[in-house]
């Protein structure tokens, strides 16, 4: 695997491990843990067995010919994340750290989850190895996400809705990091997205970074050659990091990263830390991140719960700073635009984290020639977020 490394848990400026003492020990062990087993044979066997088997591994990178020809530029493709067992790519990351939790000897898996998905892979694969479950979730995403909810619970997952704050990811990433510092002796803390303290970041780009292999095996296969750009949401980062980080090298692939515009980012209500954010310390790791006058952590707003989050990945940090890749901002009207269009065009009803992503691809593609080529991450599928819609529809 050709990845960027971290040095000493940075990438660049980004990164590190800003945690209580107590801490410290649980996440060195962690990171031998996954140093130990990460090229072991056995492991990347079990790991692959399951990825096929259980996810249905490899997805398809999909020509979105409609919509392309709509548009009248780029070629579109898509790749097909959203046709993952649970509907979503958090389903690679959770498979890859429960076998290292069982390798570790845990009894106890905790984590944390917006918009719902990785709760309910988490709690679908805890279900499958037999692992107790508790779920930190955002009171307010609890509402937004009740059939996730739901979800969670039927597989025998414990959910804490955290009712503190602005009520969304950051309050249950509180939670959840409160939680491993008191039970890190039993307790694995599985953490969803590329970021927190030394070695998440690496950790969850390892087990995403499938995403960005595969799509770029499938567009040789499909083009004969790499493609012009790769597009995918940011929220926390992990499934852009899992597309971007396998192209990192080739300098000729333009990556472009979309956060959420939210109402407007001249309003103040988004959560996009790499448009609008500056660089500051936000759940025991250094990133660009969203601050308020009084230089504290400012509320965050998206019409999408997964995206609802005041930092982001260290790695994406630094790809920014370096002008590896580009971030940009996708407002809350314009992502529900991408999310009736999608579903019109393709039969693909995208979820509306990975709307923006849509979005952006549709703006980018028009001023492109028909011979390029845009891979979009369709990070996962939106059955979750049709009531939100429909009732967003009717309240109108």
């Amino acid at each position: 695997m050709n990845l960027l490394q971290a040095e000493n848990g940075y990438f660049g400026e980004y990164g590190g491990s800003f945690v209580p003492e107590q801490l410290t020990d649980a996440l060195n062990h962690l990171e031998q843990a996954f140093e130990q087993y990460k090229n072991e044979p056995e492991f990347m066997e079990e790991l692959q067995y399951y990825l096929k088997e259980y996810v249905g591994r490899p997805n398809p990178l999909y020509y979105a010919k409609q919509l392309s020809d709509k548009i009248g530029g780029a070629k579109i493709y898509l790749k097909r994340e959203d046709l993952n067992h649970t509907g979503a790519h958090k389903i690679n990351n959770v498979l890859g750290q429960i076998l290292l939790a069982k390798r570790m000897g845990a009894k106890r898996i905790i984590a944390e989850t917006g918009a719902g998905q990785h709760g309910v892979a988490t709690a679908t694969a805890c279900a499958m190895f037999g692992i107790d479950c508790t779920i930190y979730m955002g009171g307010l995403d609890t509402e937004r996400q009740a059939l996730n909810v739901f979800r969670m619970e039927l597989l025998g997952a414990k959910v804490v809705a955290v009712q503190d704050g602005g009520r969304t990811l950051k309050e249950a990433v509180d939670a959840a990091l409160e939680d491993y510092a008191q039970n890190y002796e039993n307790t694995f803390y599985l953490l969803g997205s590329a970021l927190g303290p030394h070695p998440y970041p690496t950790i969850v780009r390892h087990f995403q970074s499938v995403i960005g292999y595969e799509a770029k095996k499938q567009h040789f296969e499909k083009e004969n050659r790499l493609p012009d750009y790769v597009v995918a949401c940011v929220g926390g980062g992990s499934n852009a990091i899992g597309l971007f980080a396998p192209f990192y090298y080739d300098k000729e692939v333009k990556m472009v990263g979309v956060e959420p515009g939210g109402k407007g980012i001249e309003t103040g209500e988004h959560a996009a830390p790499l448009t609008a954010g500056e660089p500051g310390v936000i759940h025991g790791f250094k990133c660009y991140m969203m601050k308020d006058e009084n230089g504290e952590i400012a509320e965050a707003h998206s019409i999408a719960a997964g995206l609802d989050y005041q930092g982001v990945g260290p790695e994406h940090s630094y790809y920014k700073d370096t002008g590896r890749a580009e971030y940009v901002a996708i407002n809350d009207v314009e992502a529900l635009h991408a999310f009736h269009t999608l579903s019109r065009m393709e039969g693909i009803i995208p979820a509306l984290e990975s709307s923006h992503a849509v979005a952006y691809a549709m703006k980018l593609a028009a001023t492109l020639e028909k011979d390029q080529t845009i891979i979009v991450n369709l990070s996962g599928r939106g059955d979750k977020d049709v009531e939100q819609v429909f009732n967003l529809e009717i309240s109108k």
